[in-house]
């Protein structure tokens, strides 16, 4: 068992402000993984106040980018070495299956910090961008302040990473709030960073429940806030950001629609199709949970999806075999069954899964992959997102019709296209209102732009554009 005693503030291990302590518990069979300090408003106030005099009066925000950055790549390199840790730890924390931790922690991350490198050394902090006479005009780029970084469990080191890195190089001082769920590898991410030697105050991380995050958004020593998670949640914190004029980056709930064209490689598509709509037990905002097939393939798109889900093995999810695993708590796992009842009470067609939990697999919160077919596209089960691994499958008369299908959700995160000619799945892609399209699959890099339209968020994450929602815009004409 793991467990830490204290919390990180401003660059200290340092007690909490109260003796209330979270328990993670495994979701596969509910045994105790650790415990963590739950952090409350009193640390709240000390991490913001650290952050405050780092920014305001410490080296950090005052150093070059350059020495930045090679303070970013020495913290990549030591996160490296315990890469395969963390993953094991993020598996029996939240359920996330071993084969997707251990893909985020090793391969990913790395790659899309190397991504948020290469933009800050791309980026012109000071340029002359025009002149008048003898006057000329200077753009610099300046860290936006304090950073509120909220996140979610389900993807805690990638969330809480795509938010830290682009902080840092751009000169903020960062107060991290993780999850109650993941508590004890948020406090195992403070250590890579105390390591890493970043000046006092710059880093805080505090593990908390959602009064805390509340106490954290609306602080008022806090500039920007940067979250990941629900698009209710969203909402309440753009509220707070609006009344008090801070700076807000939200990236929220996804409904992901995939366009099977009647020319696609159906094999293809469903060996696609495993991951990008049920990998990381399909808790995940890009899945791909609406699936948009051609009325004259419609039944045999049904059954390609169908043998697939019922193919994929569910259990332990430390079990390397094992692709999907269990949801992270007893009630996200009614939640999903909830969606099932709720697909059969609509009339729509449950071709495989239900509510029974998989055999062997009753002590843990376990959801059997679910897919429905004869779904309507105003059935809440295609309009909500559940967060598991249900899918339906909505057919569609043409091009023109499926495009309206996928356009008509108030969700914008994620989404695909697949086609026989890759062009036109590009041109198809283009006409989708979402920020995050693949044609055939295909892996965006992390030098691209990544957030959503309407209802699935504000503001970008990765690369250029992920940097550029952590700095301010100052003009200088002399």
């Amino acid at each position: 068992m793991i467990t830490y005693p204290n919390l990180y503030v401003g660059g200290q291990w340092v007690a909490p402000a109260t003796a209330d302590v979270l328990e993670v518990r495994s979701p596969h069979d509910r045994s105790l993984v650790g415990t963590a300090p739950h952090a409350a408003p009193a640390d709240v106030d000390r991490a913001v106040a650290a952050a405050r005099r780092a920014f305001d009066e410490g080296p950090w925000p005052r150093m070059s980018p350059q020495e930045r950055s090679a303070v970013v790549e020495r913290f990549s390199k030591l996160y490296a070495v315990r890469a395969e840790e963390f993953a094991a730890l993020v598996t029996a924390e939240n359920g996330s299956p071993l084969w997707f931790t251990r893909w985020t922690h090793l391969q990913s991350l790395p790659e899309m910090t190397e991504a948020y490198v290469r933009a800050a050394a791309a980026l012109g902090w000071e340029e002359e961008v025009g002149a008048v006479g003898d006057a000329t005009t200077r753009l610099r780029r300046e860290p936006v302040g304090v950073v509120a970084a909220v996140i979610p469990w389900n993807a805690p080191h990638q969330s809480a990473l795509v938010k830290l890195v682009p902080a840092l190089l751009a000169g903020c001082t960062v107060v991290l709030k993780a999850s109650p769920e993941t508590a004890l590898d948020a406090l195992a991410l403070a250590e890579v960073f105390d390591a890493a030697g970043l000046p006092e105050g710059v880093v805080s991380i505090l593990p908390a429940g959602r009064e805390t995050s509340e106490y954290l958004v609306a602080h008022p020593g806090v500039d920007k806030i940067a979250f990941t998670g629900s698009t209710a949640a969203g909402r309440r914190i753009a509220s707070v950001a609006g009344e008090q004029l801070k700076r807000v980056s939200l990236e929220l709930g996804g409904k992901s629609a995939s366009i099977i064209l009647e020319d696609a490689d159906l094999t293809a598509v469903v060996a696609g199709l495993r991951a990008l709509s049920l990998g990381n037990n399909a808790e995940n905002c890009v899945a791909h949970t609406r699936i948009l097939a051609p009325r004259s393939r419609y039944e045999e798109v049904v059954a390609a999806l169908a043998a697939m889900m019922e193919d994929v093995r569910v259990g332990d999810p430390s079990d390397p075999e094992t692709f999907i695993g269990p949801m992270v708590r007893a009630d996200q796992q009614q939640r999903v069954r909830s969606y099932i009842e709720l697909g059969v009470a609509e009339g729509a067609r449950m071709v495989t899964g239900g509510l029974e939990t998989p055999d062997g697999l009753e002590g843990g919160y376990y959801v059997r992959p679910t897919l429905f077919a004869d779904v309507d596209s105003d059935m809440r089960i295609a309009r909500e997102e559940i967060f598991g691994p249900v899918l339906v499958v909505i057919p569609f008369d043409d091009e023109d019709d499926a495009v309206r299908i996928a356009n008509d959700s108030e969700y914008g995160l994620g989404g695909g296209v697949w086609a026989a000619d890759r062009e036109h799945g590009i041109e198809v892609a283009r006409r989708i209102r979402t920020g995050w399209m693949t044609v055939n699959g295909a892996a965006p890099t992390y030098d691209g732009a990544f957030g959503g339209y309407k209802s699935s968020g504000i503001g970008r994450e990765f690369g250029v554009a992920g940097l550029a929602q952590y700095v301010e815009y100052k003009t200088i004409a002399a």
